[in-house]
């Protein structure tokens, strides 16, 4: 049984801690929160011991992986803390305020030996899952548009970061993810009508090394919550709503017979509209079931620290680029 306590449990800590309390494999010990009444209602919930110190908890616990779900300013601070302590761990999104934290953290628990895992939790989303086998399997074929849109109103939980961030970079994962390559260069324009201080609506354009090109539609403006990831191909559509968990195929009727055969400038015909069965699951869960497994079974994290690292890349570009109104050149080393 793996011991796994939560670092934070605002409103992604306390699903943590939830999850952790129902899977088989895992025993919730316990939970800390600066905020003492937050503490003792998770931890009431779920019968565990409540601290508003970690490092307390850490000592006297002694769980065998932790959930960091705290504000992203402290995450290089606490994640120290738990690194020092010989425990693996898995980072809420983002692993870090700067390249150069997210860089610490991965290195040091390489040292140690840790599993480290970034909670980039669209990558467990069962549509994602079974658009990547079929991706792999062929049946879009060469890949020419990734389109994500990322829409919804302003929440009052997040002051800390703006829509790059917070946001996007669930869609940076997901599409290097999917593409199988890596960005070599970054546009975007983004403006800010309702946060003070940071960008709540990004339009951003990526290049990827193998030819494809990523289009960013995010912001927190919009009144209704939209979530969806379209891949245009050689032989149609895919199209995920992250939401319900849909997937589907919007077929390229031209290309039936197959592409090779037909010839890039006979066009586009449509086809038939294919909704993909998917056995729905809750993606949270998904993750941490795959983050535990990891660490009883020492295998790797499905979401590593270099994911992480680079999503957190290509948001800090994209914000640059939105800043100077120039293309951004990617040529990071992202370890």
């Amino acid at each position: 049984m793996i011991k796994a306590a939560v670092i934070g449990v605002g409103s992604m800590g306390r699903h943590h801690a939830r999850v952790y309390n129902e899977l088989e494999e895992a025993e919730l010990v316990a939970v800390a929160d600066a905020d003492p009444d937050r503490a003792a209602k998770i931890a009431r919930r779920y019968k565990v011991r409540p601290y508003t110190d970690y490092r307390e908890m850490l000592e006297r616990e002694r769980p065998d992986l932790v959930s960091i779900a705290v504000p992203t300013q402290f995450h290089h601070r606490v994640t120290l803390e738990v690194i020092e302590r010989g425990m693996h761990l898995l980072i809420e999104k983002p692993i870090a305020s700067t390249v150069e934290e997210a860089r610490d953290i991965i290195r040091r628990a390489d040292e140690r030996g840790l599993k480290l895992a970034v909670g980039h939790v669209e990558r467990f989303n069962p549509a994602v899952i079974e658009l990547k086998r079929r991706l792999e399997q062929g049946e879009l074929g060469k890949v020419f548009l990734a389109h994500a849109r990322r829409l919804g109103p302003f929440p009052e939980r997040v002051r800390d970061m703006g829509v790059v961030i917070d946001l996007a970079t669930h869609d940076l994962d997901v599409m290097c993810y999917l593409l199988g390559s890596e960005v070599e260069r970054v546009y975007a324009e983004t403006t800010r009508r309702i946060h003070t201080q940071y960008e709540d609506l990004l339009s951003g354009l990526l290049r990827f090394k193998n030819g494809a090109i990523g289009v960013l539609d995010v912001n927190r403006l919009t009144p209704t919550k939209i979530r969806e990831l379209t891949l245009t191909g050689e032989r149609g559509m895919f199209v995920v709503n992250y939401l319900t968990q849909d997937l589907y195929f919007y077929e390229n009727d031209y290309a039936a017979g197959g592409w090779e055969n037909l010839g890039i400038l006979k066009g586009v015909g449509e086809g038939n509209m294919i909704r993909l069965r998917i056995e729905k699951k809750e993606p949270l869960r998904v993750e941490l079931e795959s983050f535990v497994k990891a660490v009883a079974n020492d295998g790797r994290p499905l979401v590593g620290g270099e994911d992480g690292l680079r999503a957190l890349v290509l948001a800090k570009q994209l914000v640059e680029s939105g800043r100077s109104g120039r293309v951004v050149e990617i040529g990071v080393v992202y370890r």
